[in-house]
């Protein structure tokens, strides 16, 4: 028995993908629910998995072999034995880690298991870094959906300890879960009908909904396609209109220009501009690059909030009463340029005024502001390490192109066991 799926090509030509190269509109009536942290996100999504009657589609970075990983691969092995249908698409990268045995364990019991451009090592390192499947969805039975920034990994629970990540996901129910789980059907290779609305069109929706009321969900995302800019674009087109406020809690912080500029005009206008980074880094780089950016923004009276309890993960929004966004995509060279992500915008009253006081909440009680007037660094500092950090990450997309061909795609997981068998 072979424990693998079909080879399937994520990154196609354009003519081949016709089927893929898709614009989700905004939807009305749904529900959405903030999920803060693993507290809230794991026991929803697991409760939902274990009703589940038909289906469960799975993506995810990060998958380690902790309490979280081993009670989803519990529900998983149960809901598949049970007949429902379940594929899991890890990537190569983040679930690079896991051991055969775990994931064979998935497969013998019926989980069709993916691995998005798996690679071995080289001399004991992993070398697969660049564009990786950096989504968080789950789909159960077409009816309720996941997404945010949320992995299945224990530093995502208080009891980790002070390495525990702040992080953010949404709950959704309603039309918009139809949208979901067409893109996550689709980008697993499945083979998915078309309806009006979900083809690639001459326009693309509007970041910002025309229509008026709550409950308003739109799904985005970023591939290496047709569709390299619209949650970037998104971000720009919001903050364009932004009129008394902007709260921006993003991990990873290091936009292109553009989107800094419109962060930048938008405080310019008198619109209340935050944003809240990491005080507590897990990657160090990344706070050095965002700290290049601090004086361009703080002298035109953006308000930077560095996130000092903890690792901040989350990547989440809002702009003004109504207009929201949570999702996996980073505001930096790798999330904007190179990954796959995926976000949702939503426009909600209740929802944007809840994310609202969370983010407050997080701002004034466990935060470090950022003085308008800092003493810059030491001039030679700026000249060496500074002008260094400021250009990598500046021209990181680009420079990554100098690397050998690398096509991502879904591979088959095969069982170290099967092999001697086939």
């Amino acid at each position: 028995m072979n424990i693998a799926v079909e080879h399937i090509s994520t990154d196609q030509p354009p003519d081949e993908t016709k089927a893929r190269d898709l614009d989700y509109g905004w939807q009305s009536g749904n529900q959405v629910e903030l999920l803060e942290n693993g507290e809230a996100y794991f026991p929803k999504v697991f409760e939902a998995m274990r009703q589940a009657r038909r289906e469960i589609l799975l993506e995810t970075f990060i998958l380690f072999e902790d309490k979280v990983g081993h009670e989803l691969q519990g529900i998983l092995i149960e809901a598949a034995q049970r007949g429902v249908k379940v594929v899991v698409s890890l990537d190569g990268f983040g679930c690079g880690e896991l051991s055969p045995a775990f994931l064979g364990e998935l497969a013998a019991a019926g989980v069709t298991v993916q691995m998005f451009d798996p690679a071995s090592k080289t001399l004991g390192i992993r070398t697969n870094w660049f564009r990786r499947l950096h989504r968080k969805i789950v789909v159960v039975d077409a009816t309720v959906g996941f997404i945010g920034g949320i992995n299945f990994s224990a530093d995502h629970l208080g009891d980790f300890g002070p390495e525990a990540k702040q992080d953010y996901a949404v709950q959704i129910t309603g039309p918009a879960v139809a949208d979901l789980h067409h893109f996550a059907l689709a980008q697993s290779g499945r083979q998915v009908r078309t309806r009006r609305g979900w083809r690639r069109r001459q326009q693309r929706p509007s970041a910002w909904s025309n229509e008026h009321g709550d409950g308003l969900v739109r799904l985005i995302y970023r591939d290496n396609l047709q569709h390299r800019d619209d949650i970037e674009e998104a971000y720009i087109h919001a903050l364009s209109k932004a009129r008394h406020r902007a709260v921006i809690a993003n991990a990873y912080f290091f936009p292109g220009y553009r989107l800094l500029r419109e962060i930048r005009n938008a405080a310019r206008r008198g619109v209340q501009v935050q944003l809240i980074m990491q005080g507590q880094p897990d990657v160090l780089l990344a706070k050095l690059a965002a700290r290049m950016l601090y004086d361009y923004l703080l002298k035109d009276g953006v308000v930077i909030h560095e996130y000092c309890q903890r690792p901040l993960h989350g990547k989440v929004a809002l702009v003004d009463d109504e207009w929201s966004t949570v999702g996996s995509s980073n505001l930096d060279p790798l999330s904007l340029a190179l990954n796959l992500e995926a976000n949702v915008l939503i426009r909600d009253r209740a929802f944007n005024q809840q994310l609202y006081e969370r983010l407050q909440a997080l701002s004034q009680n466990h935060c470090q502001t950022i003085p308008e007037n800092r003493k810059p660094r030491l001039w030679l500092w700026r000249l060496t390490v500074g002008f260094l950090v400021f250009h990598v990450m500046r021209h990181f997309p680009a420079l990554t192109g100098w690397l050998p061909a690398h096509k991502p795609r879904l591979k088959p997981f095969v069982h170290e066991g099967q092999r001697h068998d086939s």
